[in-house]
């Protein structure tokens, strides 16, 4: 037996927190019943319905994608443009990603239809650290990489610190490339927190995402978690550190 709000967000409805909600709003029947009581407990013979919508158990998915530039990070888009779950037309499931990247931001996403698996990973308090390479225009002095790892002051609260790494620089060019592990995920963050130090972004990757990577992918390409990575994130989310 498995708790009614697990089971809600396990198919792909809603978060965790969001089937909690539907449930204390009377938006959930079992077997034809309204349940608002959240320690409700369901088998695989029960039938839910949410919003009077019967419950269809998906099996879960755990995708991985090299997103281009160009591309929405989101399941769908009112305006027509290319999203990330286009590149997935052979599943069924309603996948959504996990996060997001920037339009022109590239690299690694993971998609999932596993709300609660989304949402652990989402949550700052969980700490998952990610790498991202970032090509800036001109080459930041030592006491702008300090800023950025001590935390940069944005206009919606100071960042947590970060690793920083100066990969390269081309003095010709006047551009050089930084490599920054952050582990909070706020809009447009690393570009932001590079602009604060007057270094704009150029070009933006996410390299990995927790011990995940791109290694043997090109942009476009994608595939699914194995089991073991799987479990791996859990645990690395639940114990707030990074699986090896």
């Amino acid at each position: 037996m498995e708790r009614l709000q697990k089971v809600i967000a396990h198919a792909g409805v809603a978060s965790r927190r969001k089937a909690e909600q539907l449930i204390l709003e009377g938006k959930v029947k079992v077997n034809g019943k309204v349940v608002k009581e959240l320690g409700t407990k369901v088998t695989e013979q029960d039938r839910v319905e949410v919003e009077g919508i019967p419950l269809e158990r998906e099996e879960p998915v755990y995708l991985l994608l090299y997103k281009p530039a160009g591309v929405i990070s989101a399941a769908q888009d009112d305006k027509g443009r290319k999203v990330v779950t286009d590149f997935f037309p052979y599943i069924k499931q309603r996948i959504y990603p996990i996060g997001r990247l920037d339009y022109d931001t590239t690299g690694i996403l993971l998609l999932t239809n596993d709300g609660e698996f989304a949402n652990t990973l989402m949550h700052p308090r969980y700490e998952v650290e990610k790498t991202y390479v970032a090509k800036v225009k001109g080459i930041p002095p030592r006491e702008k990489i300090r800023q950025l790892e001590k935390g940069v002051h944005l206009e919606d609260g100071k960042t947590a610190p970060a690793k920083v790494k100066v990969l390269s620089i081309d003095k010709k060019k006047q551009t050089s490339i930084i490599e920054l592990k952050i582990h909070e995920g706020r809009n447009r963050q690393v570009r932001r927190m590079l602009e604060a130090i007057g270094h704009p972004v150029q070009k933006l990757k996410r390299e990995q995402y927790a011990f995940l990577d791109l290694r043997g992918l090109t942009t476009g390409d994608s595939r699914e978690l194995t089991p073991h990575e799987v479990k791996q994130l859990r645990a690395l989310a639940k114990h707030g550190k990074q699986a090896q």
